[in-house]
């Protein structure tokens, strides 16, 4: 088992409640590391867990778990925990987890569990939709698929995750996310392989050959898997296409680091926007 074997990895580290008085980890805590890295693991399908369970008709739960201690980890260390999927049976899962620090194993962990139906706790064959997705993961596919348009057509979708946002979850007043902008600007959504929507944006024309890029909304429990990005990039693409020489944005503080990842710069004083502070960056477009 190595390192580079996993194409899901979650890196943490080893905090004071997780040593003894040698500053060593707790065995048990090795299980701890792989339910972390089993999370990451749904995130990284572009799967909210809960929604996208309810989708596929059942839950997964745990049956059996062994652990293969080959060397210790301590206090502060590094650890990489990789997870991947070794196998899907007709009502069970199979996940093999290795935790790392650097290329050293520490731990070696499999995981048994059963789809089954969440009322009854009975087995049920796993989704087809599901195996589908963790055989695309693994193999290496693409988890989301990207599609630009109106709000005639991707409205919907659009709206309910926007809504989830920065109506239920930043507060914002709903009388002011929706407006007659949304008719004529350019839309991105990024859909997982069960069709849900899992983050969106829209391009607005601001002044000739001015774009402004605005909504961009990610579901909150798949975030930091750059769906956001690839939402973003395909709204700079679309200004770019029609020959727009700049996009500028109302950033949030709290994403400018995302931005300026992605090229934009800040421009001016922070200002408050729907009670959130924010900030204006721009980016050219050559």
């Amino acid at each position: 088992m190595q390192r580079k074997d996993f194409r899901c990895c979650h890196r943490l580290r080893v905090r004071w409640s997780e040593v003894d008085i040698q500053k060593i980890v707790f065995n048990a805590h090795y299980l701890t590391y792989a339910d972390c890295a089993m999370t990451e693991y749904w995130r990284a399908l572009a799967l909210p867990y809960e929604a996208g369970m309810q989708a596929l008709g059942g839950e997964v739960y745990l049956k059996k778990a062994g652990v293969e201690y080959h060397a210790s980890a301590r206090l502060d260390d590094l650890l990489d925990v990789g997870m991947r999927c070794a196998r899907v049976g007709n009502t069970s899962l199979v996940f093999e987890c290795g935790v790392f620090a650097g290329e050293r194993l520490l731990a070696a962990i499999e995981l048994v569990y059963v789809f089954a139906d969440p009322a009854t706790q009975t087995k049920r064959a796993v989704p087809p939709q599901l195996r589908a997705m963790i055989e695309h993961f693994e193999a290496g596919g693409e988890m989301v698929e990207l599609r630009v348009g109106d709000w005639a057509t991707l409205g919907r979708d659009a709206t309910q995750l926007r809504m989830a946002v920065f109506v239920q979850e930043q507060g914002i007043d709903p009388a002011i996310e929706l407006d007659e902008h949304d008719a004529t600007a350019v839309h991105a959504v990024a859909y997982n392989l069960l069709g849900q929507a899992v983050a969106t944006g829209r391009l607005l024309y601001e002044a000739p050959g001015d774009a402004r890029i605005g909504r961009m909304a990610v579901d909150r429990v798949v975030r930091g898997q750059r769906w956001g990005r690839m939402v973003l990039d395909a709204l700079v693409d679309a200004a770019r296409s029609r020959g727009d020489a700049a996009v500028t944005l109302h950033a949030q503080r709290s994403a400018e680091g995302f931005y300026r990842r992605a090229g934009f710069e800040v421009q001016g004083e922070p200002f408050e926007e729907a009670g959130i502070p924010h900030i204006t960056m721009r980016r050219a477009l050559p």
